[in-house]
């Protein structure tokens, strides 16, 4: 199935979780575009993943099943991608629900806050506006309440949105108890997985980066992300030879709203398909 010298995006997301477009839609994206492989990993659940393997099938294109898990360490929300996860792991989706709990709860606490801000908005307009009914082990993300801000006047676009209300510091964050980037990449392992840091550029603290290595002993980072300029590939790539990591990459695909591409254009940012067979090896390890 693999190409020679073929290209793979290893961070997309669909409508599992905060995406715009289903699994299956992603995979299709993917064959268009004339990658090798594509990764599903949406936040906190595998739930979009079973559909885009048989679309996968159909195509041509190998599907990735892959994960991103919320974690926070020194003050910052931390995310940590898992490839070739076994998604019929129950203890894993035991814990991935749990995941889910907390996003939910913190995600009704952000409501609270932009109420309290004297804006005019509900759980349910967030669910309205989806457009179809929450599936079950679907996630609701940022990304969704955005959305109505926008919809409603109160931000401009996506962008606008976090920087006045939604980002780490901004008046509508909200931080609830989350796991340790050593757990996620455990959890990881233990569904036979391979653990990768994602886009640590994000985090604006490289020693951060380097002690969660240090502690958690990912399989990976992902030096190649839409929100990575050159420097932070250089960066990167080089703290990936100091521990000896697998160099991963990805758009972080997103989907498009109000005519806007967030992070990137699935297949925007790719890797060989070569880095496949290292997660595979590192995933096989764990077994």
């Amino acid at each position: 199935m693999d190409q020679p010298n073929g290209r793979c995006d290893l961070h997309t997301h669909s409508q599992a979780s905060d995406g715009m477009q289903s699994p299956a839609e992603n995979v299709r994206l993917a064959k268009q575009k004339g990658l090798s492989a594509v990764a599903i990993t949406d936040h906190d659940t595998v739930a979009g993943v079973a559909e885009a393997q048989q679309t996968g099938l159909e195509c041509g294109i190998e599907v990735v099943a892959g994960v991103e898990i919320s974690t926070r360490a020194g003050g910052k929300d931390i995310h940590v991608l898992g490839y070739y996860v076994n998604i019929k792991d129950e203890l894993f989706l035991e814990r991935l629900h749990g995941l889910r709990d907390a996003r939910e709860e913190r995600n009704h606490r952000i409501i609270a806050k932009l109420q309290e801000l004297g804006l005019a908005i509900s759980w349910e307009e967030v669910i309205e506006g989806l457009g179809r009914p929450l599936e079950p082990d679907e996630s609701i993300g940022r990304p969704h309440m955005a959305d109505v801000l926008v919809s409603k006047g109160y931000a401009v676009d996506m962008r606008d949105a976090f920087d006045r209300y939604l980002a780490e510091g901004k008046p509508g964050f909200v931080s609830v108890p989350r796991v340790a980037p050593e757990d996620a990449c455990q959890w990881i392992r233990e569904a036979g997985g391979a653990a990768v840091i994602a886009h640590p550029g994000l985090y604006g603290d490289d020693e951060l980066v380097r002690r969660i290595i240090e502690q958690s002993r990912p399989d990976g980072i992902e030096v190649f992300h839409s929100d990575h300029g050159p420097e932070e590939e250089h960066r990167y790539a080089a703290l990936a030879h100091e521990f000896d990591l697998i160099v991963t990459g990805g758009s972080d695909y997103h989907g498009v709203r109000q005519g806007v591409v967030f992070h990137g254009d699935l297949g925007s940012k790719t890797v060989a398909v070569d880095v496949l067979e290292q997660l595979r090896a590192a995933a096989n390890r764990q077994l």
